[in-house]
């Protein structure tokens, strides 16, 4: 598979609880401490045990300098694009840039209906989400004063105002894994963010991988516009392991080196709310990973050593820790 180029990001994924507001927002901080480049947080409306994620977003952003942050991923049933679109700009106008935007087509539809949302289909729930990527970069195009007309089957505007712009090109990442939704991805996204918990091989992502870009191919855009990042789980350990990222930073650095250069991931999430593995991922394995990764990328042509340390750095791995 190819490196996509990309420079390389790493986050954190954190459990947005309510019962801890403080600790949530301390993860974040410490996030932006130790130099990782994202704070991310699960959006789930419907659970009550969780801190709202947009009203959570504007208190992280406004409780940190640097760090960006990001939805992982925005429940888009529960979440009106057009609205959306204005809250997710305005974020960005007030943090000087630094809102990403995860969405995801939905799920857990009891949930969602309980709450007043419409339940879909899984084929509706793809088609709903192309619609509202399209209502989404409407509201933000203020290129034009032409009002904004979406005549859609699950989202219709009849003349709304566009604007505001945010401060930045706001990358649109997807969480998808079936085909129809990786060809959206393909089609449309900036970025394809999957959990690595979620995909039973790493044969699995490469075949998604090839959908993504024959679909940005077929829509006459580059593979390397879709930016790829992965929610990774596992295990820092003293010693290492054949599994994958359970084991040092080392281990870590070499297995993501070898998912960075031969299967064109370029931004890694890690989940959970232990302050040990984000300093880290963000002391250890982030300037060690970079500096292999560039090295790598800088070389005239790899040997073959480099080739076979690369495959072995997970072709006898699993692709969850256990």
């Amino acid at each position: 598979m190819p490196d996509y180029g990309h420079d390389l990001l790493f986050g954190s994924f954190i459990t947005p609880t309510n019962a801890a507001p403080e600790k949530v927002v301390g993860l974040a901080q410490l996030s932006e401490q130790v130099g990782l480049d994202l704070a991310t947080f699960q959006d789930h409306p419907y659970q009550p045990g969780f801190l709202d994620t947009w009203t959570l977003l504007s208190w992280i952003a406004a409780s940190t300098e640097r760090i960006r942050v990001a939805p992982n991923v925005t429940n888009l049933p529960l979440r009106p694009p057009a609205v959306l679109a204005r809250a997710a700009a305005s974020l960005d106008l007030l943090s000087a840039g630094r809102l990403e935007l995860g969405l995801g087509a939905g799920g857990f539809w009891d949930a969602i209906e309980a709450m007043g949302g419409r339940r879909l289909t899984p084929g509706q729930g793809v088609d709903a989400l192309s619609e509202a990527i399209d209502v989404i970069r409407g509201i933000w195009d203020t290129s034009t004063r032409e009002r904004l007309v979406v005549d859609g089957t699950y989202y219709r505007l009849d003349g709304a105002k566009r604007g505001p712009a945010p401060a930045h090109d706001i990358g649109i990442w997807l969480g998808a894994y079936k085909p129809r939704m990786l060809r959206l991805t393909g089609r449309k996204a900036d970025g394809w963010l999957p959990s690595l918990g979620y995909v039973k091989s790493l044969q699995e992502l490469a075949d998604a991988n090839e959908i993504i870009d024959g679909a940005a191919a077929k829509a006459g855009r580059s593979p390397g516009d879709v930016r790829r990042l992965l929610n990774i789980s596992g295990q820092f350990t003293q010693t290492a392991s054949g599994r994958l990222l359970v084991g040092p930073p080392e281990q870590w650095v070499e297995q993501l080196a070898a998912l960075t250069l031969q299967f064109g991931f370029s931004g890694y999430i890690i989940t959970g709310d232990d302050p040990t593995s984000l300093a880290l991922l963000g002391q250890e394995v982030a300037p060690a990973l970079r500096e292999l990764v560039a090295a790598e990328r800088g070389a005239d042509k790899r040997g073959a050593d480099t080739r076979r340390r690369d495959s072995d750095a997970v072709a006898s791995t699993s692709p969850t820790a256990s």
